[in-house]
């Protein structure tokens, strides 16, 4: 959150000489400073407000997803956010979440098609359901096409649809994550999402999913403590 923080004194005034020490994606410690800031006092107090609300937002955004990062402990899984973002801020949030070494899940419903336990609700039964998916994908081949499944029949009716892409094991254990994985690694990838938690992610992580997406990395982080301290010039 450095560069938004540095952007706001920016907007404020122009004059205000800024040194960002810290970049988006460092790691720091207690006591660091990650901008200097020279200029106007009235300006700088402007200012200071939304500057630190941003940074407290997006550090604590960027601090939890290294924490989940560092405890699935492997290079192989992708960690993801969701749409769960605070409105107006989906941008940053998600720009947060890869400083702290996470990927990007869909930013919104252009670029990628997710269907859900509801949008099978309102077809009318699996085979059109399984009909729409095919249609879209050979209208809009360069989309990708996400499927929601919470059971193993799910799974196995997905992987006889053509047109799919992922599928995302809403709330499945490690046990029926390594199935559903079995049932269809050489023609989707699959994405393990629901439940995830500090605690849990590593075995998750273990069953070769290739993705894991967590909510709680925008919609519940906790803000980082910032303050700003001014020091009078002389001469």
């Amino acid at each position: 959150g450095t560069e938004t923080a540095a952007e706001v004194f920016r907007r404020v005034d122009s004059a205000v000489e800024i040194t960002v020490v810290k970049n988006d994606g460092s790691e720091i410690d207690a006591g660091d400073s990650v901008i200097e800031l020279r200029g106007q006092a009235r300006s700088i107090l402007r200012a200071e407000r939304v500057a630190l609300n941003f940074l407290q937002r997006l550090s604590g955004i960027a601090t939890l997803t290294r924490k989940f990062v560092d405890a699935a402990g492997t290079d192989h899984v992708k960690i993801l956010d969701t749409r769960k973002t605070t409105p107006g801020l989906r941008a940053l949030e998600k720009a947060a979440v890869v400083a702290g070494g996470g990927a990007n899940h869909r930013f919104g419903l252009f670029d990628m098609v997710m269907l859900k336990d509801n949008h099978l609700t309102v077809s009318a039964g699996f085979a059109a359901f399984a009909k729409a998916v095919q249609k879209f994908r050979e209208a809009r081949p360069n989309v990708r096409i996400e499927v929601e499944a919470d059971a193993l029949e799910q799974v196995r009716a997905f992987l006889q649809v053509d047109g799919i892409d992922v599928i995302l094991l809403d709330n499945m254990k490690p046990a029926q994550i390594r199935e559903a994985i079995a049932l269809g690694k050489d023609k989707v990838k699959f994405e393990a999402s629901g439940g995830v938690t500090l605690k849990n992610i590593r075995q998750i992580a273990a069953t070769g999913v290739d993705y894991i997406s967590i909510g709680a990395l925008t919609h519940s982080p906790r803000a980082i403590d910032f303050s700003l301290e001014l020091t009078p010039l002389t001469g």
